[in-house]
């Protein structure tokens, strides 16, 4: 499987209970598209949120994401790590 980083703009002021929040519900449903989120990061002063995750394609990622409410403004591939 790939991984993608994604990217959400205009979460301004997000707490870290919050950032958990929205990562519990994208793990809950995260296998029926057959994603696995790994981590999230956030920024509350500049409104940016990062999510890591291991998937079969970008949209599946998005699927996701929309799902719970939290669509993603940009979806990357990863394709090399170190």
């Amino acid at each position: 499987m790939a991984r993608y980083m994604d990217v959400h703009r205009g979460m301004h002021g997000i707490t870290a209970e919050q950032l958990m929040e929205a990562h519990q519900a994208d793990l809950a449903i995260e296998g029926e598209e057959g994603v696995h989120f790994e981590h999230a990061w956030a920024d509350p002063e500049s409104g940016t949120v990062y999510c890591l995750s291991e998937a079969p394609s970008p949209e599946a990622v998005q699927r996701i994401h929309e799902r719970t409410g939290h669509k993603a403004d940009e979806v990357h591939p990863v394709p090399l790590s170190v």
